[in-house]
């Protein structure tokens, strides 16, 4: 299949060409053939220069900063090296000078004398697409100064000169909106991207509710059934189903991703003893694999089996290395602060 990149080259190629067979089309005598004839040849090698020229990497765009845009290189033209740039200023110099010396001063308004104004002009906006604005620009003044010195304003705009102006113009404006196209094109993958994320992210929040709402009417909808059955009297077993429901619910809550079948067990275990136990998910698990939360899990329901305390608090760790703390504290006996009641201290580090 043919590649519009390669339909452009063909007719770049092809339109120069033509333009420079223009100035051998000779329907009267030059007074320097071979001045022609070698201004031909320069302009010929420079403009396929610039077509063909691809820099080995990519040179760097030095008008758009740090960022080259995102139509460069394999998704666009890519920035002309620096030399080839150069040589079409050269042969925007030498070329309509050589030309017009050539053809002597009775043909310079001649068909096959003023081609160099296409030509000249087709090269600059090869240079302007290949992203050399600068020196585009500079090569069409340095185009008007010569095609105006050698033939007059009137003749120079009346032949072609406001043409390759034009083309130049035209050729940025399309390399703009270009750029411009792709920056939205890439902002718009972007936010869909993010829109995706953020959906899938809902969905498996809502997958996460809809589960944790299951767990929590098989946990509490007994007692609940039998709370609104007895109209709220309760006898002490039912109450103490009540607040371990209460506090599964809770863990469910504040803390679902400590939360194991094994956790799940020692922490009835120990309310069924009389401890009163909070748990807390204060962030610090976040990235970690299923794999190290079965880790972190197993120990943490290690440390509930063998645990004797009063009052448990399990609470994650936004510390890098520590994933979990588990602090047991009883009643303090006589003489004893507070802070000596602690008789638990676990911290679970990441696997």
């Amino acid at each position: 299949m043919i590649s519009v990149r390669t339909v452009l080259v063909t007719l770049a190629v092809a339109f120069t060409a033509y333009l420079a067979a223009r100035g051998l089309w000779w329907t009267a005598a030059p007074a320097y053939p071979l001045v022609v004839v070698i201004a031909l040849g320069l302009y010929l090698v420079t403009t396929w220069l610039c077509v063909f020229w691809e820099p080995t990497p990519p040179a760097p765009h030095p008008e758009a900063g740090d960022d080259p845009p995102l139509t460069i290189g394999s998704r666009g033209p890519a920035t002309l090296p620096l030399s080839a740039s150069i040589l079409a200023i050269v042969s925007a110099v030498l070329v309509p000078t050589s030309i017009a010396v050539g053809v002597g001063p009775d043909n310079r308004t001649a068909l096959f004398a003023t081609w160099y104004l296409g030509g000249i002009g087709a090269l600059m906006t090869i240079v302007m697409v290949r992203r050399r604005p600068w020196f585009a620009w500079a090569g069409i003044v340095v185009l008007a100064i010569a095609s105006i010195a050698w033939m007059g304003p009137v003749d120079a705009l009346s032949l072609g000169l406001v043409g390759s102006i034009v083309w130049v113009g035209v050729a940025q404006l399309l390399l703009i909106s270009m750029d411009r196209a792709a920056r939205d094109t890439a902002r718009l993958a972007q936010l869909q991207r993010a829109a995706s994320a953020w959906q899938a992210s809902q969905t498996g929040r809502q997958r996460e509710r809809r589960v944790q709402v299951q767990r929590a009417l098989a946990v509490a909808g007994p007692i609940l059934t039998r709370t609104v059955a007895t109209t709220g009297l309760l006898d002490d077993r039912e109450k103490l189903e009540a607040r371990i429901a209460e506090g599964a619910l809770r863990d469910e809550m504040r803390g679902p991703r400590l939360l194991d079948d094994d956790v799940r067990t020692e922490l009835d275990s120990a309310r069924r003893r009389g401890a009163t136990v909070t748990v807390l998910d204060e962030g610090g698990l976040d990235g970690l694999d299923e794999t190290s939360l079965a880790l972190i899990r197993a120990q943490l329901a290690e440390t509930l089996r063998a645990s004797t305390s009063d009052r448990l608090y399990i609470r994650t760790s936004p510390d890098d290395r520590v994933a979990v703390t588990v602090v047991g504290r009883s009643a303090a006996g006589p003489g004893l602060s507070d802070e000596d009641a602690v008789e638990l201290w676990r911290e679970i580090a990441h696997p």
